[in-house]
């Protein structure tokens, strides 16, 4: 039921699946998580929780397109669903649609008024609106409004230019035209590509037999690119909320200096820099920049290759370092043979240096390669190998259970079995309820398999308690339907 007879698709339960989409969004991997809940939506596409847990993913990934999708597919069956509604909200805030999100802040507030969460919404999304949006003045004259931002100003006024709207006032009309300036230079800064469509727009906004038209839906032209042009203006204003102008030219200046001193001169500490620099890849790697954080490890490797082993004692552990972030990150880009060459570059350089947990660290992620491509006898075959140096219960506990899936694709039910209850001693010591249940799952399977359906019941029935236990409403589900065929396979 869990696994696929063919060989193809989800090779784990949905359990499982979700288990590690929730360590991964706790490490910050936001991009392995969202690949971890995609599979387990492979499993039980309607899951509301793991749409939730996925759209979650999207909103730190910057996705609030994608992440919207997922907040209003977990509300399809229940509107009042308030984990997805306070997700709609942070989803449609990103996006930098203040007012909706209030408005959906404020229906969660009242479902459960007890949680701060909404409560903390309501005032971010209203303080984004008064800085972003601006308010609205009414100047002298008849019927003329005016919008001011606080950031850049956009004028509507029957599409005449607003220097126009006072030309006796020269003095003004200067001040005006250098603010315009400034707000206009800023705006080409912000919005980058954006910023000639803007441009554009504003064109045809001049174009009086073009606006009076219509579009076959009834909506006036001229109120469509009104609209466009407003989007653009809140986005820009988001934007420069999230991190202003100065803060990008001044990040980009001090890269652009540090990069610099690195190719043409060493800097005075090699250690602190490496230190510094490694700490930005994994930083950008676990936010979800792959290509970002690639390519930094490979610059930082040509830099390191060059330096003698005086000038960074510890080069060799460096060189390993990094080929570990490039092995992760091709594995991340699905280039499976480039990956699985740099993390046996990682393991030589460990081995040579007698490097214990560098050692460790490229045996699990050449097992994770093999595990990915389908090659489960050479993952088994990497895994046991670091079984000594494993240290740690949780690290036993996912690793026994990793070997144990891997004999199960295998069709070894019985090496599956006992992987699995090591897996569950493991998890036991350290009572780890999340790795308690993906064991007992995994037991289950594999009696199952055996025909030792007492058995696969009674590990079942433990898993399903556990996942009671950790209020998991999707695996409960799951593992209910399971349970319910291996008793009808006893009675048979």
């Amino acid at each position: 039921m869990f696994d696929n007879e063919e060989g193809q698709g989800p090779k784990s339960t949905f359990t499982t699946y979700m288990a590690e989409g929730d360590q991964l969004f706790q490490r910050g991997e936001y991009v392995k998580a969202v690949e971890s809940f995609t599979t387990a939506l492979t499993l039980q596409p309607d899951d509301k929780n793991c749409l939730v847990s996925r759209s979650r993913c999207y909103v730190k990934l910057g996705d609030a397109e994608n992440a919207l999708k997922d907040a209003e597919s977990s509300l399809k069956d229940n509107k009042n669903y308030f984990k997805g509604l306070y997700q709609k909200a942070e989803a449609l805030y990103t996006m930098g649609d203040f007012e909706f999100a209030l408005v959906y802040y404020h229906r969660g507030h009242k479902l459960r008024p007890e949680l701060q969460e909404f409560r903390l919404g309501i005032q971010k999304a209203q303080e984004a609106i008064d800085n972003s949006v601006g308010t609205i003045c009414l100047p002298k004259g008849p019927s003329s409004v005016k919008l001011v931002n606080k950031g850049d100003l956009s004028f509507f006024h029957n599409g005449v230019h607003p220097q126009n709207l006072n030309p006796s006032n020269k003095k003004e009309s200067k001040k005006h035209s250098k603010k315009t300036d400034k707000g206009e230079k800023t705006a080409k800064q912000l919005l980058g590509e954006l910023y000639s469509d803007r441009e554009y727009l504003k064109k045809l906004l001049q174009d009086e037999d073009l606006v009076k038209c219509k579009i076959r839906s009834g909506e006036r032209v001229q109120d469509l690119i009104v609209g466009s042009i407003s989007y653009l203006d809140t986005r820009m204003a988001f934007w420069q909320q999230q991190k202003p102008i100065y803060a990008r030219q001044r990040d980009r200046k001090l890269m652009q200096q540090q990069w610099s001193k690195v190719l043409h001169k060493p800097p005075s500490d090699p250690t602190r820099y490496v230190l510094s620099s490694l700490e930005e890849i994994d930083t950008a790697l676990s936010a979800g920049y792959t290509e970002s954080g690639l390519n930094k490890a490979r610059e930082l490797m040509k830099v390191v290759k060059d330096w003698s082993e005086d000038a960074l004692p510890n080069k060799n552990e460096v060189l390993g370092n990094l080929h570990s972030y490039i092995g992760n990150a091709l594995m991340d880009l699905g280039n499976m043979d480039r990956a699985l060459h740099h993390h046996e570059k990682d393991l030589e350089l460990a081995k040579k240096c007698d490097l214990t947990d560098s050692k460790s660290r490229a045996l699990d992620n050449i097992g994770r390669v093999y595990a990915r491509i389908g090659k489960f006898q050479q993952a088994i075959e990497v895994w046991e190998k670091k079984l000594p140096l494993a240290c740690g219960g949780l690290e036993k506990a996912w690793l026994f259970h990793e070997i144990g899936r891997c004999y199960l694709e295998l069709k070894r039910y019985m090496e599956a079995r006992d992987y699995g209850s090591r897996s569950l001693m493991a998890a036991d010591d350290i009572s780890d309820e999340k790795w308690q249940l993906n064991a007992s799952v995994l037991m289950a399977q594999a009696e199952l398999k055996l025909s030792n359906y007492k058995a696969s019941v009674l590990h079942f029935e433990r898993a399903l308690e556990r996942a009671k236990l950790l209020q998991d409403d999707s695996a409960s589900e799951a593992i209910q339907k399971a349970l319910c065929e291996a008793r009808l396979r006893v009675t048979q």
